[in-house]
């Protein structure tokens, strides 16, 4: 119970590890080296909560699955090429923006999800399968959308991606399915470790950005802010007209709107100029915080299969 206190208010912990970094940045950027291995720690956390009947998951529906990681990879990174450009942002900073929106579902996705009454399965489910397409979309997402201002190494990317991402989910999975009865404590234990790597991830970034931050931060949160909107909005309405339920078109908006900004931090940290880290740093505070707003929201709402249900 306590361990999900202190995780559920991440949001608040990465405000205070930005602020922290922004006050002392001597204290966190010589950290950098360290970001990497820090992602690679919380995507092993991820493959920890999955198994192979995770995947096999996308057989049974396979419609759903298509339309929320379509939704996903179609609209995230135009979404976030339209308003970066819209918004007159640098170059670096839309590249970011676009990096972060042709990422993966966001591990904290799923708990949202949950909290907020969706389609809990449906959602791990999202997460695991869009995980394993950015080894492929992510980098080439990007360098479609904005490799012809800021260089963007497509195979150097994809070579780290699978590094950080494929590899350690595959071994969390493999430790999870084979050992997982017997490592619940460590399991319990692992989104505190994650919450703590991703906030000293942010803390990094931040530091490392410090001169540029204060001139760049009000146009930033506008952007990331309507990004996330944008995605929210645009997988619960698709959903809805589609024809699917409340509790699933919550989970589409959520798997749609929430991103590995993690992944985007740590891929723009080491392959774009340093300022394209800054918006997935900002977005890894804004989507917790609107997702967690959004779910206390749902939570009081009925579902399709509940009394009052086409509340919403």
């Amino acid at each position: 119970m306590i361990l999900r206190r202190v995780t559920g208010l991440f949001p608040l912990w990465a405000l205070l590890g930005a602020l922290a970094a922004y006050a002392a940045p001597g204290v966190f950027a010589p950290a950098a080296p360290a970001i990497l291995p820090l992602l690679g720690l919380v995507m092993f956390g991820m493959g920890m909560t999955l198994t192979p009947a995770d995947f096999g998951a996308v057989l049974r529906r396979p419609g759903q699955v298509g339309l929320g990681v379509g939704l996903q990879y179609a609209v995230m990174p135009a979404a976030a090429y339209g308003v970066g450009t819209a918004l007159g942002l640098p170059p670096a900073l839309v590249a970011g923006l676009v990096l972060v929106g042709s990422a993966p579902g966001g591990t904290a996705s799923n708990v949202i999800c949950y909290l907020g009454r969706g389609d809990v399965a449906l959602s791990i489910t999202l997460t695991a399968v869009s995980t394993l397409l950015a080894v492929l979309l992510t980098p080439a997402l990007t360098w479609a959308y904005v490799g012809r201002t800021v260089p963007v190494p497509v195979v150097d990317m994809l070579v780290t991606i699978a590094e950080v991402v494929l590899l350690p989910v595959a071994l969390g999975v493999a430790v999870n399915t084979l050992a997982g009865g017997r490592l619940r404590p460590l399991k319990r234990a692992l989104p505190l470790v994650s919450v703590a790597a991703i906030v000293v991830i942010i803390a990094i970034v931040v530091a490392l950005n410090r001169g540029s931050l204060a001139d760049l931060a009000p146009a930033l949160v506008a952007a990331v802010a309507l990004h996330n909107l944008i995605g929210l909005g645009a997988g619960y309405g698709v959903a809805r007209l589609l024809g699917l339920d409340i509790r699933r078109a919550r989970t589409l908006a959520i798997e749609v709107g929430m991103q590995n900004s993690g992944l985007g931090v740590a891929l723009a940290a080491k392959y774009l100029p340093a300022a394209a880290a800054l918006p997935g740093a900002v977005f890894s505070v804004w989507h917790n915080l609107s997702g967690s707003a959004l779910a206390a929201h749902w939570s009081r709402r009925a579902t399709g299969g509940e009394p009052g249900g086409e509340s919403g």
